[in-house]
């Protein structure tokens, strides 16, 4: 299972490969010398890789203090030391790889990043890990939002509680965390509306969903997670900001990293927000949508 999924990884970031790593190879396979030249070709490579300009400077002046302490002066030395760079700004949280259960998972995010199909893998991730799973159809103000989030719990095999199109969403999340006390699940999963009016409007809905998990779980484990479409690249770390000022993200969910040059997102995401990946898509089947690993990242992209 892991060599498959690691296979899919690589081919899932060959677009961003080739964008970064056969740059790279090209700049550094005609490098007689490491000088300021070279640092500058390296760092315009890092930028149209959809690295932001700030984390591309980081990654150089980090990377000149390696070279220079090391006293380096092979040009073909530099991949294993930007490797080793990406991870450490990556850092894998250590508590991802030890889950608490029960837990409660908010998914947010806009309209169109497949916000409801990472849900509907999501649970039939835990699912395939003996985890007892519910979904709360959160978004009502979307009839296409409720029915799409119905398909997929049909699909992977899980109860979903939803209300009407129109009704209070928090209503539906209370109902819902009803429900998951009652029957002791492990997981319980809920979609929030992807745009509602102003920021406000969505800042005041989260608050009341976040009040209502506070006061009837306050002893389990929440998780939020934030759901960005790899394929805007950079538009996909300004909305993370945006988000950021309306809710205590705890983690994100990269979705159609097969479908994007633009991977090298991640590495700006990570560095500016502190907040790590927890799950990223690298194609449309069921079982695409798996655990974010810094080292099987930058070993398929290097």
């Amino acid at each position: 299972m892991f060599n498959d999924f690691f296979s899919k990884l690589k081919k899932g970031l060959n677009k961003t490969k080739e964008n970064f790593t056969d740059k790279l190879n090209s700049i550094l396979g005609i490098a007689i010398n490491i000088d300021e030249d070279l640092y500058e070709e390296i760092e315009e490579m890092l930028i149209t890789s959809d690295i932001s300009i700030e984390t591309s400077l980081e990654i150089i002046d980090e990377l000149k203090k390696i070279i220079r302490e090391r006293k380096i002066n092979d040009p073909e030395m530099i991949k294993p030391v930007l490797k080793e760079i990406m991870l450490n700004m990556l850092d894998e949280p250590s508590d991802f790889l030890n889950e608490k259960f029960p837990k409660i998972i908010v998914m947010i995010g806009i309209n169109g990043v497949g916000k409801t199909t990472s849900i509907g893998k999501l649970a039939n991730n835990f699912k395939n890990n003996e985890k007892s799973v519910l979904i709360a159809a959160g978004d009502t103000f979307r009839a296409a939002a409720i029915e799409q989030l119905q398909v997929w719990a049909d699909r992977v095999g899980v109860k979903m509680i939803k209300h009407d199109q129109g009704a209070d969403s928090s209503a539906v999340i209370f109902d819902a965390i009803k429900s998951f006390k009652a029957k002791s699940y492990d997981v319980l999963i809920c979609d929030t509306a992807g745009r509602l009016h102003n920021k406000k409007n969505l800042m005041n809905e989260l608050k009341k969903i976040n009040k209502i998990i506070e006061n009837e779980c306050n002893d389990v484990e929440k998780e939020i997670y934030l759901v960005l479409d790899s394929t805007t690249g950079q538009n996909a770390l300004n909305q993370a900001i945006e988000f950021k000022e309306i809710s205590n993200i705890t983690g994100l969910v990269l979705t159609k990293l097969d479908g994007t040059a633009k991977g090298g997102m991640i590495l700006s995401i990570k560095n500016k927000l502190g907040i790590p990946v927890k799950y990223i898509g690298v194609g449309e089947s069921i079982d695409d949508l798996q655990k974010f690993s810094p080292k099987d990242f930058v070993d398929a992209l290097l």
